[in-house]
């Protein structure tokens, strides 16, 4: 223990006398130990980001339509109806809520001229499923649905556009041949960007008003939404077996999830956390090999202290230890304070994220950053620490 102590106290006392060529060595052990926590904490927050952005479209979702649907050679029994929906919802085990939708282009009169909308019909639980957020008034309700209710809800552009800075709550909108009275504003909790059904100016009405435009009673889009993550595969899977059954075979539907579109994410952070961490291996490896060199000129350097150290009586090992103790002091400090600076930069940027997005520290990566960086220090130190305990004293001794 004495003998351990004295080693370490030689190795301090070494590395206090060169301060500046040990923090210059140890530079490439901080930025390759920080830049293992920063890759790491970057790849938990994008798949906590990504996760959160498909979970605003809508959590755990299941939808179908029919392949080419509105075709002119489309049979109209190969079209998704209302009971489709509901079969859905009461055969299936793991479907929490269903919704269905059916589009089409119309047009209103604003400031005396027509202007394009996107106008959808929608049955009671496509908010729900949705997640769409109010920004004023209200969503449909059971009578509104029921009672065929000439209302609608508008997108946020939309009433920007037709009310300006009016309250458009009880205002109306004219579409063809009916008139509706507004009840709410919406807009998606993440925006789509116009590749849902949900358009820049969209006008949403309750499905049973959609025949007195279409002339059928039809849905070109069911939704089902699974209890859990671990449903989906099972809804996705009766969901096809039920609407086959329930239409001609030479019917086709695509029924998909958001699965893929995780999955998809989840491959593109995962291939470039692994080229972050080769980089970030690299500059460690680079410092590992900045160790070695820096440590071989300092056994030339303090030849004449070995020697006398071993004409004293230092044995092999210990001459072994003091080396390898400096090059582990190198590389662990420049670890810790990697580490610190890899996990204080998150802490920083926290507050210019998105309120609802955390960056989430792992233990993990903190833990292996300490470990590689001092192994590389270890590795590295061994060659110069060998070198410097195989001198022989004499030879040492007489070294100029």
């Amino acid at each position: 223990m004495m003998d351990l102590r004295e080693t370490l106290s030689v190795a301090i006392d070494a590395l206090r006398a060169n301060k500046l060529r040990a923090i210059l060595t140890s530079l490439g052990v901080i930025i390759g130990s920080a830049s293992i926590v920063l890759v790491v904490t970057v790849a938990l927050t994008s798949r906590k980001f990504v996760i959160s952005q498909i979970e605003g479209i809508g959590s755990n979702l299941v939808w179908a339509e029919l392949v080419n649907a509105g075709s002119k050679g489309q049979p109209l029994s190969y079209e998704l109806t209302v009971s489709d929906m509901e079969a859905v919802k009461a055969s299936v085990p793991g479907v929490q809520e269903v919704a269905g939708t059916r589009e089409l282009p119309m047009s209103i009169i604003t400031g005396g001229a027509a202007r394009p909308v996107n106008l959808i019909g929608v049955t009671e639980g496509f908010q729900t499923i949705r997640r769409l957020l109010i920004v004023r008034g209200r969503y449909f309700d059971s009578a509104d649905m029921e009672t065929r209710s000439k209302v609608c809800l508008v997108t946020k552009e939309l009433s920007d556009r037709v009310f300006g800075l009016e309250n458009p709550i009880g205002g109306t909108i004219r579409m063809g041949e009916l008139t509706f009275t507004v009840i709410g504003v919406f807009r998606e909790r993440v925006a789509t960007f116009g590749l849902s059904e949900i358009q820049k100016e969209s006008v949403i009405i309750p499905h049973t008003l959609m025949k007195y435009y279409t002339g059928v009673d039809v849905l070109r889009v069911v939704y089902a939404q699974a209890i859990t993550a671990e449903d989906v595969k099972t809804v996705e899977r009766q969901m096809t077996r039920i609407l086959q059954s329930r239409h001609p075979m030479e019917a086709e539907y695509d029924v998909q999830t958001l699965a893929a579109i995780l999955n998809a994410a989840q491959n593109i952070s995962i291939a470039l956390t692994i080229v972050l961490l080769v980089i970030a291996f690299i500059a460690l490896l680079i410092s590992g090999i900045g160790i070695m060199n820096i440590m071989l000129v300092t056994v030339t350097e303090r030849t004449r202290e070995i020697g006398i150290r071993k004409a004293i009586g230092a044995a092999h090992r210990e001459i072994l230890y003091q080396f390898l103790i400096e090059a582990f002091l190198i590389s662990g400090g420049g670890a810790v304070l990697g580490i610190l600076i890899g996990l204080a930069i998150p802490v920083l940027i926290q507050p210019l994220l998105p309120g609802n997005l955390r960056v989430p520290i792992s233990v993990t990566s903190v833990l292996i950053a300490f470990a590689v960086s001092c192994s590389t220090g270890l590795f590295f130190g061994y060659l110069p620490a060998n070198e410097a305990a195989r001198l022989q004293p004499i030879e040492s001794l007489r070294y100029e």
